[in-house]
C-alpha cells in the first residue's frame, strides 16, 4: 500500500514538472511547450476524482488501524502514583500532629486549661516528689548523690547503672570489674591481683570511662596508691585492697552480686489518674507537647524514614508492607492517653507509655473497680476485642491518644444472676467518684 501511494506521489511530481523539452529544440520553440506546461499545472491542480479520494481515504484508515497505537501509562506507573499519594497523604497527617503538638504546647504555655492533660510526670522512687519530664534526671541525680553518705556501695552501684546511658559498655566495664573480684576471691593470697594498676589499658577503656565506678571501687575497700616500678625509676598509680577489705573477702563477693543484678534508677511514669463526669467530648483529645516532642534518637530515625520513603515510590508494597510501616508510624509516639468509658458514662483517664502492655491498663482499670474480682473487656474504636494482652499500645494503634468502652462479661453476670448474688450498684470505687471532675 505505501508503494501504491509513492507511485502516485511520483506521478503526480513528472506531470507538474511539464512536457520536457529537447537538447535540439530552439528558444522559439519553448514558448508554446510552456503555455501547454502551465495548461497541464491547471489540469493537476484540479485534484483527483471523487472515486480516487474515497479510495485513499479508505487506504489510509486500514494503515492506520495495522499502526501500533502509543501506550498510556503501565499498570507500575499506577501503581507508583498511588503510592506517592499515600506517601504525600502520610506526610500531611504527621505535619498536622506536628503542628497539633506546637500548637498545644504554645496553648499549655499561655496558660491553657482546655489540655487533656497539662503534660507528662513522673514520681521520683526515693523522694516520692512529682516531677516534670525535663526535671526528672536531674533530681534522681541530686538523690543518688545524697544517698552517697548513708550507703557509698550502694550509691556507687546506682550511679554506674543510672548515669551511663550505654548500655553495652555498661555491661563490658560491670564483667570486666567482676572478673577483678573474683581473681581477688578465688586466690586471696595473691598479691598480684590485689593490685589493679590505673594506666591499664582495659581499666582505662572499661572501667574509668563509666562514671560511678572509681567511687565503687574506693567504697568496698580499695585505696588508690603511687607504687615504685621494680628496677626502674619511675612509679605508677594502683588500686591497692586495704588488710580490712581483705579479712572481709566474703563481702566483695556479695558487693559483685549486687553490680552485676542492679538495674537503672528511673522516676516511675505519674498516671495522673482522673475519672470525669459522662460527656459527649470523650473521644476529643487535646495533648500537650510532651507527646509530640521527639529526642535526637527519635529525630534521626525520623530522618532516615523520609530517605526510605523515596526508595519506596519505586517499589511495589504489599498488604503486609504498608501494615508494618503503620506499626513503625506508631512507634514514634513515646507516651499515649487513654481513657475508658464506663456503662454509666463515667470516664477513667490515665498516661501510659507507648510500649507498655494492654495487660498494664486492665490492672490500672481493675484496680478502680469495686467489684475487681469480675472480669470485663476494653473494646477500642470498631468495637473489635483486644485479645492478646501482650501486645503493646503502639501495636494496637492506640497511640498517642485512644477511648476505649467497658464492658462485663455477659456470661459471669448472667451466672451471678442465676445464683442469685447482687452485684455492686455502682461500678467505681467511691473514692474515685468523689474525685469526679466535669471534662472540658
Amino acid at each position: 500500500m505505501k508503494k501504491f501511494f509513492q507511485e502516485i506521489k511520483a506521478d503526480i511530481k513528472f506531470k507538474s514538472a511539464g512536457p520536457g523539452q529537447k537538447l535540439t529544440d530552439t528558444a522559439g520553440e519553448k514558448v508554446p511547450r510552456e503555455r501547454q506546461s502551465q495548461q497541464v499545472t491547471k489540469q493537476s491542480r484540479q485534484g483527483p476524482t471523487n472515486e480516487a479520494q474515497m479510495a485513499a481515504a479508505a487506504a489510509l484508515a486500514r494503515l492506520e488501524q495495522k499502526q501500533p497505537r502509543s501506550r498510556g501509562p503501565t499498570s507500575q506507573d499506577s501503581i507508583r502514583n498511588q503510592v506517592k499519594k499515600e506517601l504525600q497523604a502520610e506526610a500531611t497527617v504527621s505535619g498536622n500532629a506536628e503542628t497539633s503538638g506546637a500548637n498545644a504546647l504554645a496553648a499549655k504555655e499561655e496558660g491553657s486549661s482546655n489540655l487533656s492533660v497539662s503534660g507528662v510526670y513522673f514520681t521520683c522512687p526515693f523522694t516520692g516528689a512529682t516531677l516534670r519530664k525535663d526535671q526528672r534526671d536531674a533530681h534522681i541525680k541530686e538523690a543518688i548523690n545524697k544517698h552517697s553518705k548513708k550507703d557509698p556501695v550502694a550509691a556507687s552501684i546506682m550511679k554506674i547503672h543510672t548515669f551511663n546511658r550505654d548500655r553495652e559498655k555498661v555491661k563490658l566495664g560491670v564483667d570486666t570489674i567482676a572478673k577483678y573480684l573474683d581473681n581477688i576471691h578465688l586466690h586471696p593470697e595473691e598479691e598480684k591481683y590485689r593490685k589493679i594498676k590505673l594506666q591499664n589499658k582495659v581499666f582505662q577503656e572499661r572501667i574509668n570511662c563509666l562514671e560511678g565506678a572509681n567511687e565503687f571501687f574506693e567504697a568496698i575497700g580499695f585505696e588508690k596508691m603511687t607504687l615504685p616500678i621494680p628496677e626502674q625509676d619511675t612509679s605508677e598509680d594502683y588500686y591497692v585492697l586495704s588488710k580490712e577489705a581483705l579479712a572481709e573477702v566474703e563481702k566483695l563477693e556479695q558487693h559483685k552480686v549486687t553490680l552485676q543484678t542492679s538495674e537503672p534508677v528511673r522516676a516511675q511514669l505519674n498516671r495522673q489518674r482522673r475519672v470525669f463526669k459522662p460527656s459527649p467530648l470523650a473521644a476529643q483529645f487535646d495533648l500537650p507537647g510532651d507527646f509530640f516532642n521527639l529526642t535526637a534518637e527519635e529525630l534521626k530515625r525520623e530522618q532516615k524514614q523520609r530517605a526510605d520513603a523515596v526508595e519506596r515510590l519505586s517499589v511495589l508494597r504489599t498488604k503486609a508492607m504498608r501494615e508494618k510501616e503503620e506499626q513503625r508510624e506508631m512507634r514514634k509516639y513515646t507516651y499515649t492517653l487513654l481513657r475508658v468509658r464506663f456503662p454509666d458514662g463515667h470516664i477513667l483517664q490515665g498516661t501510659f507509655y507507648a510500649r507498655e502492655r494492654l495487660s498494664t491498663l486492665y490492672t490500672f482499670v481493675r484496680e478502680a473497680l469495686q467489684d475487681d474480682w469480675l472480669p470485663f473487656e476494653l473494646l477500642p474504636a470498631g468495637g473489635h476485642k483486644l485479645l492478646d494482652e501482650n501486645l503493646a499500645f503502639n501495636e494496637c494503634g492506640l497511640v498517642p491518644s485512644a477511648l476505649l468502652t467497658f464492658t462485663w462479661d455477659t456470661g459471669v453476670l448472667e451466672d451471678i444472676k442465676a445464683s442469685g448474688a447482687k452485684q455492686s450498684p455502682g461500678i467505681l470505687k467511691p473514692e474515685l467518684l468523689a474525685t469526679v471532675e466535669n471534662l472540658a
